[in-house]
């Protein structure tokens, strides 16, 4: 099997899936060799969790969203198809990141795929994401600034904890269930989408409070040095791009940096977990 026959396979799997959210479950769960499955856990519970909310409805949902699903869904099955047919190469960033998760399992490898195609849909879609409202475009940040503080408890201890920084490497493993309470968005954002008649303040003051210490404490006050990290681990220059004086930047989503006021609990936290080189 040549990689452009692998493209065309995946894309075709998942157009059959598009208007089923179910179906798009399914395929990201048949990814994974037996021996591999746990490493899919949290990934599925999330998109368990966005079918729930409704975003991958094909008529009713988010057309960013599905998009970003799509970009997951294909690397993710190319990669299959040609480790299946003992193929170690790729053309996308994406698909050969994944082949190296399964050549390489493991936490790291595991992150590296999972974000390269997650930053890869986000940074292919800015137009679909302007048309979202701008509670919604802030909720997309979050989302990404959540996976890539997973990414950076494993991969970079330090930064994510500081004098923690023992801490990472045990509570961010995908096949555990620590790192749920990363990507657990259930208490940030609203059950259902659209977000009609709701405003960013109603969502920056109904978080709870561990999505709070999550966001405030351990994530903004270290928030560019995040994006620089991922931008190396991920080899995406683009991505520093998508903050700016020390908030998120990515579709213009209509909130500043003194909008975003930590509690004193977040404070502390922040201090305690300051990054340490």
């Amino acid at each position: 099997m040549e990689p452009e026959q692998a493209t065309g396979r995946a894309a075709a799997r998942i157009a059959t899936a598009r208007s089923d959210p179910a179906q798009r479950l399914q395929l990201a769960a048949e990814f994974y060799p037996a021996r591999l499955d746990a490493y899919g856990r949290a990934e599925s519970t999330f998109l368990r969790w966005v079918i729930h909310r409704g975003v991958l409805h094909p008529d009713s949902g988010s057309a960013w969203w599905r998009a970003v699903n799509d970009r997951l869904l294909q690397d993710k099955l190319e990669a299959r198809l040609l480790w299946d047919a003992g193929i170690a190469d790729a053309h996308g960033p994406g698909t050969r990141a994944w082949l190296d998760f399964l050549h390489r399992p493991g936490a790291a490898t595991w992150y590296r795929a999972h974000n390269r195609s997650v930053v890869t849909g986000y940074l292919d879609n800015p137009g679909l994401a302007e048309s979202e409202s701008a509670p919604e475009r802030f909720m997309m940040n979050v989302t990404l600034a959540r996976v890539l503080f997973t990414q950076a408890l494993i991969e970079r201890p330090p930064l994510a904890l500081g004098r923690l920084a023992w801490l990472g490497r045990r509570i961010a493993d995908p096949r555990g269930y620590a790192v749920g309470m990363f990507l657990d968005l259930r208490d940030v954002f609203p059950p259902r989408y659209p977000l009609r008649d709701t405003q960013i303040r109603q969502l920056l003051d109904g978080e709870g409070p561990v999505a709070r210490i999550i966001d405030y404490g351990l994530i903004l006050p270290k928030l560019g040095a995040l994006y620089d990290f991922a931008a190396e681990r991920l080899d995406e220059p683009r991505l520093p791009d998508l903050v700016a004086d020390g908030t998120f930047n990515y579709g213009n989503p209509s909130v500043g940096r003194d909008e975003l006021t930590p509690n004193a609990l977040s404070r502390m936290v922040a201090a305690l977990t300051a990054p340490r080189r």
